[in-house]
C-alpha cells in the first residue's frame, strides 16, 4: 500500500527541502504552495500524513486542519512553525496536531513523526474498512434479526432468547444461526466484538 505525505508551505525552499528527505524513504509527495490548492483536492488517499505550515497568507494551518475535518477525514497532521511557543503548541494540540515541530526541523525527527503518523494512519484506515464491512453486514438483518442479536449479545441463552421473543427454543436458535452466518461469525465472542465495533453493544 502507498503511503503519501502531503506538504502544504507557501515557502517553495522548504517543500523542496521536505521532498528529497522524504523521498529518500520512498514515499510519495504531494506537495502545494497554497492551502486553497490543497483543499480543492476532491479525495485524500490512505494511510497518509499532512506536513502544514502554521502560518501562511491566506488560511493558516489551523484552518486547513479544520476544513479536512469538516469533509470527514481524519489525517494525522505535523504542524510546521517558525515561532514555537507555548501557547501556539497548545492550540495546536487542541486541533487534533499529531506533532508540532519548530523550524529547522531536525530530520530525524521529522522522519520518525511522518512514520509514527503513517503507522496511525494505516491502522485507522483498516478499522474504518473493517466497520464499514460489519455495517453492510447488519443492514442485511432484519428488525426481527436485530432484536435477536441484541439477546445474543447479551449472553442470554436459546431458551431465555425463545421466552424473550415469544417463539419456540428451535426457532430461536434457527435464527441464531441466520445472525451469526449473515454477520460471518463463528462463535458468539465473534459476534459480540463486531457489534462492539459497530458501537452497538447492549443498545437499548
Amino acid at each position: 500500500m502507498d503511503k503519501i505525505v502531503y506538504i502544504v508551505d507557501d515557502d517553495e525552499s522548504v517543500i523542496a527541502a521536505l521532498k528529497n528527505l522524504l523521498r529518500s524513504e520512498g514515499y510519495l509527495i504531494e506537495a502545494f504552495t497554497s492551502p486553497s490548492e490543497f483543499l480543492n483536492l476532491s479525495n485524500y488517499r490512505s494511510p497518509s500524513c499532512l506536513i502544514v505550515d502554521l502560518n501562511m497568507p491566506g488560511l493558516d494551518g489551523f484552518e486547513v486542519t479544520s476544513a479536512i475535518n469538516e469533509r470527514g477525514y481524519s489525517i494525522p497532521t505535523i504542524f510546521l512553525t517558525g515561532h514555537g511557543t507555548i501557547p501556539v503548541s497548545v492550540k495546536a494540540m487542541k486541533a487534533g496536531a499529531f506533532e508540532f515541530l519548530t523550524k529547522p526541523v531536525l530530520p530525524d525527527e521529522l522522519m520518525n513523526s511522518v512514520a509514527d503518523a503513517l503507522l496511525l494512519s494505516e491502522k485507522s484506515a483498516l478499522q474504518s474498512q473493517e466497520k464499514q464491512i460489519l455495517t453492510a453486514r447488519y443492514a442485511t438483518l432484519t428488525p426481527r434479526e436485530k432484536e435477536l442479536m441484541q439477546l445474543i449479545i447479551r449472553g442470554l441463552l436459546n431458551k431465555q432468547i425463545a421466552a424473550e421473543m415469544e417463539i419456540s427454543e428451535i426457532t430461536a436458535k434457527v435464527h441464531k444461526r441466520r445472525v451469526l452466518d449473515k454477520m460471518m461469525a463463528k462463535s458468539v465472542p465473534e459476534l459480540i466484538r463486531a457489534a462492539e465495533k459497530l458501537g452497538i453493544l447492549h443498545e437499548n
